[in-house]
């Protein structure tokens, strides 16, 4: 069994104002999502400049988000670039309570991060259509209201993490095995927040 590998707590202001820029966050998500790319293919999904887009994953590589991709160029011309790591990173919103400017970069990040989620999940009803039946019928949204305390909703937290890190690991060793087949990525968004109603 492998041991439990957690995301980087980010503790650090700098680092977490690296991503108060919407296109940072974007590039972050997409280079996640294909592994390695060139500063190209990424201008090309995010319908930016390659110059703008080398200028932010610099950006990112500066703060350890992200690294080059060794290996990968045949002519030396072209940089390839990974995340730096496969666990992601989070922060802690008390981790930067204590100042304005912390307020606020949390605020800007965390708005970013849910807006970017609200649009994902847009775009795939939008076109819920193409994907057909299996597809559809296995995608869920759902919504509980539980009455907890915050050890609980930490605990809780937990469990759903490591049932989404057996899955992902369960994913990566089938796609590594060649089952390819029907395999696409998937979005699994998880909130947990105090509410009165």
């Amino acid at each position: 069994m492998h041991p439990k590998s957690e995301p980087e707590q980010i503790t650090d202001l700098s680092r977490l104002k690296a991503f108060t820029n919407p296109l940072r966050m974007q590039l972050y998500r997409s280079l996640y999502a294909a592994g390695t790319a060139t500063a190209s293919q990424l201008a090309e999904q995010v319908g930016q400049t390659p110059s703008l887009v080398s200028y932010h994953l610099r950006k990112l590589a500066e703060h350890g988000f992200v690294a080059e991709a060794g290996g990968r160029s045949s002519d030396g011309r072209e940089r390839w670039w990974r995340v730096a790591s496969e666990e992601g990173w989070g922060f802690r919103s008390s981790d930067f309570a204590g100042t304005p400017e912390g307020a606020a970069a949390v605020g800007t990040v965390t708005r970013a991060i849910h807006d970017t989620r609200i649009a994902q999940y847009r775009a795939y009803l939008d076109r819920t259509g193409a994907w057909g039946k299996a597809w559809t019928d296995a995608a869920f949204s759902s919504e509980w209201i539980l009455d907890l305390t915050p050890a609980e909703l930490a605990e809780m937290n937990d469990e759903l993490e490591a049932v989404a890190r057996r899955w992902r690991e369960r994913g990566k060793a089938a796609q590594a095995a060649g089952a390819t087949e029907s395999r696409e990525h998937v979005s699994v968004h998880l909130y947990g927040f105090p509410s009165r109603p």
